[in-house]
Order: structure tokens, then sequence, then C-alpha cells
């Protein structure tokens, strides 16, 4: 299996070798400081701040998607485009770009299993979760085999197959997180370069690729094992997060071809199914770094039960125009993004209800508006025409991006590129900058230039085994073959001791991420947020001014996509 499984490229034909060589390098030119200056200095902290504080307001009820929190935002995100001066984004006059969404909401789950005597009853949402992604009433799934599948991971690159032909459909699949962990043999202490790029997660290690393929398979319920450690988050993240209402794209087959239960259990709960089958999980865990791995069959019977109530969801991406200068190249276009949603109000909660996503992503949103009112205060716009796209759902699974994706508003072998944020850095400045996925694209020079104007310096993503490239908005673009950056702020922080980078996220990620409490802090300072919001502003430009196109760089899986979807353009 393809682990990127593209949507059709919208009728797009065969590359041109002559356009491959002379427009996908990207030549950068010196920066004109004197034409930027304007523009780079209306990017503010106030300006930062006054948007955050708005979006992430108890008035805005957390953004979600289909709820009233989402009419504030639309309205609030058009208002500031207009006022701004910019055009409506969509081509048809309006602001927004429709996306169709389901929405589910699980009632009365139940997961329980046996073997023998031993009959257990799982926990919910303490040591596990389950839902349903089909568009149908209920779902209940009685006595079904229990199947340890490893990783769950196909990749004929490297050999790899954890299902062994052995036909599970109709049953129960146990996962892994992540990618196989596997030894170096040179340095047990380390992982094999030679297999899933190492430390670094592949897409295999995600958990959308594990429900993919356990669809493909046949599985009747995929149930994947929380570890902290390679999932990059807390079990409090997936128990918050998949305990309310959840959304997909509305799709013809009523997702019929996906496992009807989908879910998550702690590993202790991981442990102690294992442990009723007779069998050690980390022993099985162990086996499971090989390539000869074959699955397991637990001899435990698994049972689910959950109603799930559906509703249609009319969501929207906010889109936002200004077009190029150059006649050229106007139907040219450069991307800026940023996700507007977050995951709303849960009322089962005693006390504060709202998630207010003040940093996740009210913050990215906010760089996104003042990048757009930098943009007004050039002189001259750019030669190709800039597009500022706020999408909805990415808390959902990158659902309006991969709409917009599918759906393009401009056509995709005229994008040149998509910068993307997602969180802005609220604790200061930083002498470097954070490339996730770094050496993929050519942006990667581009920013490497910005940066050295500021004295900051660009390093790889210093927690690749996160796999953050594939978790946020930028990764559909690149997916369809436009070249796309992700950045953050680095964690070396002026003025503050060596480990202060690592203690802030940490703390974050332990206590505000996906939680009611990502909220505006007193002790937030946006200047560092001010150099990146200027680099986001910076990269588009210079992608948008420049006399060559940005190309995926040799390596990248991204690549040969892009090649097959340029075609000739009306241009030499």
């Amino acid at each position: 299996m393809n682990p990127f499984r593209l949507a059709s490229m919208n009728g797009l034909g065969s590359p041109s070798l002559a356009l491959v060589c002379a427009a996908v390098a990207l030549a950068s030119e010196p920066h004109p400081p004197r034409a930027l200056a304007p523009a780079l200095s209306s990017i503010t902290a106030d300006g930062l701040l006054r948007h955050i504080q708005v979006l992430a307001s108890d008035d805005f009820e957390g953004r979600a998607p289909g709820r009233p929190g989402e009419d504030k935002t639309i309205g609030y995100l058009t208002n500031q485009f207009a006022r701004l001066g910019l055009r409506p984004g969509n081509p048809d006059g309006t602001w927004v770009q429709d996306v169709p969404l389901v929405g589910l909401t699980t009632t009365e789950p139940r997961f329980a299993y046996s073997a023998g005597d031993r009959h257990i009853t799982v926990a919910l949402p303490t040591e596990g979760v389950i839902w349903t992604k089909r568009f149908m009433p209920q779902v209940k799934l009685d006595e079904t085999d229990v199947v340890f599948v490893g990783y769950g991971v196909v990749a004929p690159e490297y050999g790899w197959d954890d299902y062994k032909g052995v036909d599970v459909r109709g049953k129960t699949i146990l996962m892994l997180v992540n990618d196989p962990a596997v030894p170096d043999p040179d340095d047990p202490e380390k992982l094999d370069p030679r297999f899933f790029q190492g430390k670094a997660m592949t897409y295999y290690g995600r958990w959308t690729y594990k429900f993919e393929i356990a669809a493909e398979k046949g599985a009747a319920a995929a149930i994947i094992v929380h570890e902290t450690g390679p999932a990059g988050y807390p079990w409090s993240v997936v128990a918050e997060s998949n305990s309310q209402e959840q959304f997909d794209l509305a799709r013809d087959d009523g997702n019929a071809g996906r496992a009807a239960i989908e879910g998550w259990v702690t590993v202790d709960e991981g442990r102690r199914l294992c442990a009723t089958g007779g069998f050690d999980y980390d022993a099985l865990k162990h086996l499971a770094v090989r390539k000869d791995f074959r699955p397991v069959p637990l001899g435990v019977k698994a049972s689910f039960s959950l109603g799930n109530r559906q509703r249609t969801v009319k969501s929207r991406n906010v889109v936002a125009l200004l077009p190029g200068s150059d006649p050229r190249h106007r139907d040219e276009y450069v991307l800026f993004s940023a996700h507007w949603d977050h995951l709303g109000r849960d009322p089962k909660l005693a006390g504060d209800q709202i998630y207010n996503g003040a940093f996740d992503n009210a913050s990215g949103v906010a760089a996104l508006l003042e990048v757009a009112q930098a943009a007004t205060k050039l002189k001259q716009p750019p030669r190709r025409s800039l597009v500022f796209l706020s999408v909805t759902a990415e808390e959902k699974g990158l659902l309006g991006a991969a709409y917009y994706a599918a759906h393009p508003l401009y056509p995709l072998d005229h994008t040149v590129a998509d910068v993307n944020v997602d969180g802005m850095n609220p604790w200061g400045r930083t002498r470097d900058v954070e490339i996730i996925g770094y050496g993929q694209s050519t942006l990667d020079d581009v920013l490497t230039a910005a940066a050295a104007t500021q004295g900051r310096t660009i390093k790889p993503d210093s927690e690749p085994e996160k796999g953050r490239f594939y978790r946020s908005d930028h990764f559909e673009f690149a997916k369809v073959g436009v070249p796309a950056l992700y950045f953050k702020a680095g964690l070396d922080f002026i003025g503050q001791p060596a480990d202060y980078g690592r203690q802030k996220a940490a703390e974050y990620l332990k206590n505000d991420y996906h939680r009611v409490s990502d909220e505006v802090k007193p002790g937030w300072d946006l200047s560092g947020a001010v150099e990146d919001t200027q680099l986001f502003f910076e990269i588009g430009w210079e992608a948008a001014q420049a006399n060559r196109w940005p190309t995926w760089k040799d390596g990248s899986e991204f690549k040969a996509r892009r090649e097959k979807a340029l075609v000739p353009t009306k241009k030499p």
C-alpha cells in the first residue's frame, strides 16, 4: 500500500521536462529591506495579542466547527480581511469555501473482552476510547477475535509487512503506536537509520495511517496502544480529543469502507488485554521490531457497542486574496495557511468547559492576519498573487486543508508554495528556528536566508520522533505535490537558561495542550512571535517574487508528485 494515497489531480496532465527544469528551482533574490520595511514594521506584539484575545475569548466558545463559535470566527476573519482591503479569495466572489462535514458524537460506548472465564470491561475514557467514523446510528460487534499485528505497517520499500498474509477481516486488531522501533545493530541504544528514518517518525507511524491500513485489510475494529513517549503526547490528549464530537468529510459511501470501530487503549490496558490471552505485552513488542514478525492471535474475544449521533455540518475555510502585480505571473499563487478551529466546549466538564485554544491555534491565525496586513503595506504587491487561507477542522484530521487540496480554488499546478504556521512562540525571542521536515524543499533555503537577517540560525526538528510534519495542514498540500513549509521557533531562548525552551515546551504539552487551560497567559512575551511572523511573511513574499519556483529536494517523497502535477504554463 502507498501510505500517501492521493486524490485525483483534477485532470492535470503529464509533466513537461522544460517546465520542471525551468520553473521548479527557487532562486532567491537579495532581500530589499527598504521595500519590506513598512510591511515588517507593521507586525507587532500588540497586534498579535489583540487578535489572540478575541479569537481565544469565551465568546468564541472554543471555535468548534459547526457550532456558534464557528460563525463568530468566520465573521471576525472576513471582517479583518475586508478591513485590510483584500479581495474575497473564492473566485465566486465570497470569502469562504464551503467544507461539507458530518459530525459524529459517540453515545453509550462499551468495550469489553474475555478469554476463558476472565471477563473485563474497559473503563472509558480513562483506560480507552472508541468511536466509529461510519455514518450509521449504532455499531455492535460481538465476540471478535483479537489479533496483535505489531505496528500495523505494510512498507514495501523496507520489505516490511506486519500482516504477513494473515486474514484479519472481521477481527479486532491491536497495534503499537509510532513506527517499528528497529534497534541499530551497531548500537542497540539507537534506532536503525535504514528503517523508517531511524528516530524520525514517518507517515507509517501516524495513527491516521494505522486506521487506513486497518480498513484496507478489512478489520472490524482497530485499536492502538498508547504510550506517551512514542506518541508524543499524554493519554489526556487522546481521551479529551476523542471523547467529544468528531468530524469527517461528507462522503458518498458513508465511510462504509472504514473499520466499524476505531480507538485507543492505554499501555496499562494493552498489557492487561495481552495478559488476558496469556501473552506478555513487552515480549510481543520485542518481536514486533523484527522484519520476520508475524501476527499473533491473542486468544481473546472483544465486543463493542456504541450509539452514533450524526449531523450534517457546512463548515468553511476562509480565503482572502491579494492579486499579484505582474500580469504574466498573477495567475500563480502562494498560500499562507493556519487553521482557525479548536475543540469547542465540553458541557460534561465541571467548571471551565471551553477549550479556548489560545496557543493552538488562535496565535497562528493572529500571525496570518498580521501577515495579511503586512502585505497591504507594500508599495507594490509581489509579482505573484498571495492567498490567505484559514482552514477548518484541522483538529479533526486536517479536514479543511484536505478538502481544499481535493477541491482547490486555484489550480494546484499554478500554486507555487504553501507556508503554514500552527502555534506561535509566546515565551520570548530565540536565536534559532526549527524547520519541521527539514531538508524537504528549497523553501528551507529561503527561511535560512530570512532568518540570517535576524541573526538567527536554522535547526532541524528537535523532536522528529513526534512526526510533526504529518500533523498540520501543510501536509495535505505536500501530499498533492505543492512545496510546503512548516516551521517553529527554536529552543535557544535569549536571556534564559539553556534548558528554558525544552522546559516551556514540556510544560505546555503536559498542562495546556488540548486542554481548557490553553488560554492567554499573563506572562506571555510575544517578541519572539513577532520575529517568527516576520519570517512567515518574508518566506511567502520571496516565493511570490523570485524568478523561479520552489521545488522539493532530491530524496523527498513528494518530489515525484510535483513533477507529475506540473503541466506547461502559458508563459515560458
